[in-house]
């Protein structure tokens, strides 16, 4: 690709904003049709929120109202204010013009049992980093409760003196946190993004007594926060609504810790694994469950799972000298049933459970078991949690879990990349409140007691028609030479689908050769057999000939809240984090 020096100006960054120059071809038609003599008026912006942002109950005050918030770009003329083609652009690509339905804030029906909800989860919550040598902090359990994450998990251990506990990934070279401090930071955080409950998920490798200390911690510290069921199990799980601002402890019931076990060393040569190489600077792509990686991107090597990752349910668990105390703190119960996988997921009338299963494990299960494992998730927790050699605390395709119906899909939430960025966009869905209700299909039993089959190719249900038109903003939010050190970005997008295997893909524009303000002006369509599980990836880059291509922004938007119409979509960093000013406009369309 042929370069040219490029000087920049540094006294003035005009040339680097959106203007009448800029605008598309297909907004210059639309504003053409719904103006009169080069002005939109009140009703005449009315019509155009209707009729092409699908928004019926637009009325002509909402309308005039957007008018009057674009005052600096308002011209007046003999029939009162309107906009001209310049403030009609700026008004499409303004922040008050979201990809994502607008809401109040939680909007899905909160009152079912936890079980038929998607819950934000994070697995080793605690680790500052990967998951051999990093500290173990408070910090990062902070952050996660902070991005809405409402599920804990905490592994406790006695500390040295075995006369108190600490949180630490067990056999490993991380340093220890105390569990107070731990337990207190929860109780100050949990509820400043939302009041759903929050699950405090225990991997437990205590003696009695120092059960018996655990559970006088955690009466200490939440009080009547606290949620612990009179009943030595339950019978259904309460309802989100119904547990506010309550924290509720989920763990096996545990098993003696032997001091003389002896431990599989997390360290040794089969832990060591270093990513292969072909990992690009913001993450691999999602492994999708076709069985190779989606589009154009190198194979993602599934390592063959040789984790000494504790099975958190595993059923060796001696039910005698268990603290009572600390016994009747767990509300959710956890534990793996003796006996294979038809054991493991039988659904009793009368109890409910959390079964926990790693990541490989659940694939080998859904082969053999898929519908066997909606059926069971449809009253009771699955849990599915990273494999072991996942030492750079990187993530699975969520989908997995999701797509059989399993509630806490763990993720390590201390890391980035595009699974992560997967998880942030479905939990953006419901006022970002961390509890997302499942699509009534897997909750549902047909007449003969079917339930879904994951694996069952259905038929097209919808076609998501998605036009990428232009980008702004990196030159206010990266240096000048970021990308390149003589020529301006040469920026692609990358737009696709995550969901079932049949609507997974991912496509991409051209590359824009030298400039800040990239115009693809691109269609694509995506048909959709499961909308309902499917979300929407975007992803900028900048083309590099000679290195990896640089990282330009992401969004992940769940398609049951995104809005048709002409949008402006703000982009975040590999980190989630959103940026000041990068954002796309783009249309989206379904039929």
């Amino acid at each position: 690709m042929s370069r040219q020096t490029y000087k920049v100006c540094f006294c003035c960054t005009r040339r680097f904003k959106l203007g009448v120059a800029e605008v598309p071809p297909e907004i210059k038609a639309l504003f053409e049709k719904y103006s009169e003599n080069g002005f939109m008026g009140a009703a005449q912006l009315q019509r155009f929120l209707i009729e092409v942002q699908k928004q019926g109950k637009a009325t002509e005050e909402e309308a005039q109202a957007i008018i009057d918030g674009l005052k600096h770009l308002t011209i007046f003329h003999r029939r009162g204010s309107a906009l001209n083609l310049d403030g009609f652009f700026k008004y499409l690509f303004n922040d008050n013009n979201p990809p994502l339905i607008p809401s109040t804030g939680v909007h899905h029906d909160m009152t079912a049992p936890l079980s038929h909800y998607f819950i934000f989860t994070g697995h080793n919550s605690y680790l500052t980093g990967n998951q051999l040598s990093s500290d173990c902090s408070d910090v990062p359990i902070i952050q996660a409760l902070e991005r809405g994450v409402r599920v804990i998990e905490l592994d406790i251990w006695p500390n040295a003196k075995k006369d108190n506990v600490d949180v630490l990934h067990g056999r490993t070279l991380t340093t220890p946190v105390e569990l107070i401090k731990c337990l207190r930071s929860i109780k100050e955080h949990a509820f400043t993004v939302s009041d759903y409950p929050v699950v405090i998920t225990l991997e437990d490798h205590l003696t009695p007594d120092l059960q018996a200390k655990v559970a006088e911690m955690v009466t200490k510290t939440f009080g009547d926060v606290l949620f612990s069921p009179h009943s030595e199990g339950l019978k259904e799980f309460p309802s989100p609504e119904s547990l506010k601002r309550r924290v509720i402890i989920s763990t096996k019931p545990p098993k003696e810790y032997l001091e003389a076990k002896e431990a599989k060393e997390k360290g040794d040569d089969s832990q060591k694994e270093k990513s292969s190489g072909d990992e690009e600077a913001w993450g691999k792509e999602v492994p999708s469950l076709k069985g190779d990686t989606i589009a154009d991107y190198k194979n993602n090597v599934d390592e063959e799972d040789v984790s000494g990752e504790e099975d958190p349910d595993d059923a060796d668990r001696s039910h005698h000298d268990v603290a009572p105390e600390y016994r009747r703190l767990i509300a959710i119960h956890a534990g793996k049933p003796k006996g294979g996988l038809e054991e493991c997921l039988k659904v009793e009338p009368d109890k409910v459970r959390r079964l926990s299963l790693s990541e490989q494990q659940l694939e080998k299960a859904a082969i053999t078991h898929g519908q066997q494992i909606v059926r069971f998730t449809q009253r009771n927790m699955l849990r599915v949690y990273p494999k072991g050699t996942r030492i750079d605390s990187s993530n699975y395709n969520p989908l997995i879990g999701w797509m059989h119906g399993a509630q806490m899909v763990a993720f390590n939430m201390q890391g980035y990349g595009r699974s992560l960025w997967l998880m942030h966009g479905m939990f953006k869905a419901n006022g970002g409140c961390g509890y997302v209700k499942k699509p009534d299909f897997l909750l549902q039993t047909g007449p003969n007691n079917e339930v879904f089959d994951p694996k069952v190719k259905l038929p097209v249900k919808k076609t998501l028609k998605v036009t990428v038109y232009t980008g702004e903003g990196w030159y206010n939010d990266f240096h000048h030479t970021h990308f390149d050190q003589f020529s301006p970005p040469d920026f692609y997008t990358r737009v696709g689908i995550a969901g079932v295997p049949a609507d997974t893909i991912m496509k991409r524009t051209k590359a824009i050769e030298d400039n800040w303000l990239p115009s693809w002006n691109e269609e694509f369509e995506f048909p959709l057999t499961v909308p309902e599980l499917a979300l929407l990836r975007i992803e900028v880059h900048e083309y590099d000939m000679s290195e990896k291509d640089d990282f330009g922004g992401q969004t992940c938007l769940p398609l049951s809240e995104l809005r048709e119409g002409i949008r402006a979509v703000p982009l975040y960093s590999r980190k989630g984090d959103k940026y000041n000013h990068v954002k796309l406009l783009m249309r989206f369309e379904y039929h």
